[in-house]
């Protein structure tokens, strides 16, 4: 864990440094930029002011006016610090105004490219010494004093040392670092404590799973609700060990899920066979129960045969067999496998069924469906109580509604009673046998049939109704 603390730190260190760094330069880049915008801004303004006065002076030139001009030139050059050349048509130089001692005494003629460019363009911009007019590398910039269209009459140079503008970036950089330099340190302090923060949960993680190596899978890592990685980290650790402690109970569950897939059809044989030995069923309806009786066994076959099809169902990838059948009669065969429990309880029972209503699914699937739906009904209904069925076409689908007087469920649980595993103790399930896994079944078949099903309890009759889609006539 210290090489861990130790690899974090340097990363963030080096992380830092490099965008201390990048800004260093992007702030460098940008004053320097600002600089030579403002000598520029500053150099165009006096060249104009300054080819104004020359203007001024060609004009309306007399001893007077040559005193005048020598004496603005020379304060405009010492008032915003540079040198100010006037010259000739051909680049020999008349007059300097110096005002930050850049200008070469000896010098009598600018460079004959500035010349050019003058004539051609009526501007020039360099950064050097003007052909050796300066003493030093400047900012250059050159004017036309046209009194005529043929040529220039004469020309204003106007120049900066360029080492004003370089010793400005230096003053303001030396600041920026001294600046930089101390953010830094605070900030590598603060990264160090970062780090420590940040690696101890780790700690505590790889603790944690040394104990799990050793059995225990109680212990759990502090959650600080961040919403960081580490703390999504430290969630998911929780969960896993939560994971690990419930696999037995998840196993539990597994084995309920199956009890009560298989539970439908061996209750129906039970309860037949059971008439039979009793009497209630008369031996001249024993070969109708017998034959009712042979279907529950094959069907119970064929559930057994397609276990893993279950397990799929609870993970999603229960494969259907679809084909055509008749889903009132699958009703009335179910309806009729709770003869006994029905008249047990003396049940009134209305059933409104269509003569024939042809649906496309997986009629062992629905069948369990169904079954599921009425056992849950007929066992929360209470004594002398109403059982009510239909079976309707609805646009082009088949609705099954089935509702029982009872107990309503409260509208708070209702969004829940389709949950896998969920019973609603207080109302429905009290004293009541079940694991809460039909209504989920029921549910998820459905939903992978393409149909919906649905659930309302009010003024103590609840109701249970889905749909499925009709086959459609070619």
């Amino acid at each position: 864990m210290r090489n861990l603390f130790v690899k974090n730190y340097v990363a963030y260190a080096c992380l830092i440094l490099i965008s201390f760094c990048l800004v260093g330069v992007a702030f460098a880049v940008q004053i320097n930029q600002y600089s030579l915008e403002e000598k520029q801004e500053l150099l165009e303004s006096t060249a104009t002011r300054a080819t104004d006065l020359t203007e001024l002076l060609f004009l309306n030139y007399s001893l007077q006016m040559d005193q005048f001009y020598q004496l603005n030139l020379q304060q405009l050059a010492e008032a915003n610090q540079m040198a100010i050349l006037l010259t000739d048509a051909e680049g020999n130089v008349i007059m300097r105004a110096d005002g930050n001692q850049s200008v070469d005494e000896n010098v009598t003629s600018v460079s004959r490219a500035a010349v050019r460019q003058i004539r051609n363009e009526d501007s020039y911009a360099e950064m050097g010494s003007l052909g050796g007019a300066f003493l030093e590398s400047s900012y250059v910039v050159g004017r036309g004093c046209w009194l005529s269209e043929e040529e220039p009459t004469a020309m204003i140079f106007v120049a900066t040392s360029a080492s004003a503008a370089v010793d400005l970036m230096q003053q303001v950089m030396r600041i920026f670092i001294g600046i930089v330099t101390l953010t830094l340190v605070v900030t590598l302090l603060i990264s160090f404590f970062i780090s420590g923060r940040m690696t101890r949960p780790l700690k505590t993680m790889a603790i944690a799973t040394k104990r799990f190596a050793h059995g225990d899978f109680s212990v759990r890592v502090p959650e600080n609700n961040n919403s960081d990685e580490i703390d999504e980290l430290a969630i998911s650790f929780n969960n896993m060990a939560r994971a690990l402690e419930q696999s037995d109970e998840l196993s539990r569950d597994f084995v309920a899920n199956v009890s009560h897939e298989l539970k439908t059809p061996m209750t129906s044989i039970g309860g037949f066979v059971d008439g039979m030995l009793d009497g209630t069923i008369p031996p001249e309806k024993h070969q109708k129960y017998l034959e009712i009786i042979s279907q529950e066994i094959k069907r119970l076959s064929r559930l057994v045969m397609r276990m893993l099809g279950a397990a799929k169902l609870q993970s999603g990838e229960l494969t259907l067999n679809p084909a055509p059948f008749d889903l009132c009669e699958l009703a009335s065969r179910i309806i009729l496998s709770f003869e006994q429990v029905i008249n047990e309880k003396k049940i009134q029972v209305e059933i409104d069924f269509a003569d024939r209503l042809v649906v496309n699914g997986d009629s062992d699937q629905i069948f369990q469906v169904i079954y599921n739906l009425v056992d849950n009904a007929v066992k929360f209904t209470e004594e002398n109580g109403k059982l009510s069925l239909s079976i309707r076409k609805l646009g082009s689908r088949a609705r099954f509604a089935i509702s029982n007087t009872g107990n309503t469920i409260p509208s708070e649980a209702l969004p829940h009673v389709f949950d896998r595993f969920y019973k609603v103790d207080r109302s429905r399930s009290r004293d009541k046998p079940g694991s809460g896994l039909g209504l989920y079944i029921a549910k998820t078949i459905v939903n992978l049939h393409g149909g919906d099903i649905s659930v309302k309890s009010e003024d103590g009759v609840t109701e249970f109704a889905f749909t499925l889609p009709q086959v459609t006539k070619a």
